[in-house]
């Protein structure tokens, strides 16, 4: 079961969605939607539009034109959420494809480190794709200790399989200390973990987990000094300058800033991104951080299970995911764990919920 998510059968939970209203957005939410860490779920005001635009899609009142606007609005909120200028940040479609391009960079020999177990989208374009380089994996507690001797370390902020929180203070030090570039994949964070990651050389993230932004964008932050370093690989024409200038016969010019290394974006998601991605980074991420921590801890506190001070949290427990999904809880199962995710739109409904199902 490792890697399904855990659910009971939808024609039995139509009945019971109802509108939930969480920091100043609308939801129509399922009781014991806990699965946030693999799916997030859109505002109403986001899936609204989304649905207009399949409307005017299928009308044929729709230009490629009209999503520079929701390109560049999402663009800004996601700089935002991680602390840098939107000129720092590319356009891509997936991690791995922006991962892949810091891989694809890297000179023969390099020394990469990983935290083992992490997301494959952050390992996996090292091991597969650059059998040239060396990739050292040790445990995520580790991580800062080992950093002297690599070129790179490339980890994920938060677990996607526990939802542990690496040291990002030590490893900034430890980097810093011997000239290692730092690669952190921020997707399980953004939306719930205030952060400031400005001094990366490399943040990326995609958005259709906490940020519930439709899948189809990924961005990625690239330090300026690390601009002239990077071969635009996937160069396309929406990395040049003036993009709809090189479509219509004019002279191809990479752009000055971080979009030269910009995929062409999937227009329809972004419409959906402009939506999310700004409310998020104008919320008190403070507060949405104690409010899913809270849930979170308190469903561990009900089990006599230590605080783990994390939005996701697991279940060793081998009956727990089917436990779960016979009473309409929906979670994930992950390394053989039941994993659930409190974001900002669940309540202590969900934890009570969670709790019934497994003390049955």
């Amino acid at each position: 079961m490792v890697g399904e998510t855990a659910r009971a059968p939808r024609r039995d939970r139509v009945s019971v969605t109802a509108v939930r209203h969480a920091f100043g957005e609308s939801f129509d939410l399922e009781p014991g939607y806990l699965n946030t860490a693999a799916m997030g779920v859109p505002p109403r005001r986001a899936a609204a539009v989304m649905a207009e635009e399949v409307t005017r899609w299928a009308r044929g009142r729709c230009q490629p034109t009209d999503y520079d606007r929701d390109v560049a609005t999402a663009r800004a909120a996601f700089g935002r959420l991680v602390g840098v200028g939107a000129d720092r940040v590319v356009l891509g479609a997936s991690v791995s494809q922006l991962v892949g391009l810091i891989a694809a960079n890297l000179p023969v020999g390099a020394r990469v480190l990983v935290a083992r177990n992490d997301f494959p989208s952050v390992r996996f374009p090292f091991l597969a794709r650059r059998p040239d380089v060396i990739v050292d994996e040790v445990e995520l507690d580790h991580v800062p200790d080992e950093v002297a001797g690599h070129d790179l370390v490339a980890v994920s902020v938060v677990q996607f399989g526990d939802g542990r929180i690496v040291d990002l203070e030590a490893l900034r030090s430890a980097a810093e200390a011997s000239g290692a570039r730092v690669l952190l994949d921020a997707t399980q964070a953004l939306g719930w973990l205030p952060l400031r990651l400005d001094w990366a050389d490399h943040v990326v993230g995609a958005g259709y987990k906490w940020l519930l932004a439709p899948r189809g964008p990924a961005w990625l932050t690239v330090h300026p000094d690390r601009w002239a370093e990077l071969v635009p690989y996937a160069a396309n024409w929406y990395a040049a300058e003036d993009p709809w200038q090189g479509v219509t016969g004019g002279s191809l010019q990479l752009a000055g800033d971080a979009r030269r290394f910009d995929l062409s974006p999937v227009w329809m998601a972004h419409r959906g991104a402009a939506m999310t991605l700004p409310w998020l980074a104008g919320l008190d991420l403070s507060a949405v951080h104690r409010h899913c921590v809270g849930l979170a801890n308190g469903f561990r506190a009900a089990l006599d299970l230590p605080p783990a001070d994390s939005a996701i949290t697991t279940l060793d427990r081998p009956d727990a995911a089917e436990r779960l999904a016979a009473h309409g809880v929906v979670a994930s199962v992950r390394n053989g764990r039941t994993r659930l995710a409190f974001h900002l739109y669940n309540t202590e409904e969900d934890v009570a919920l969670a709790l019934a199902a497994l003390r049955r």
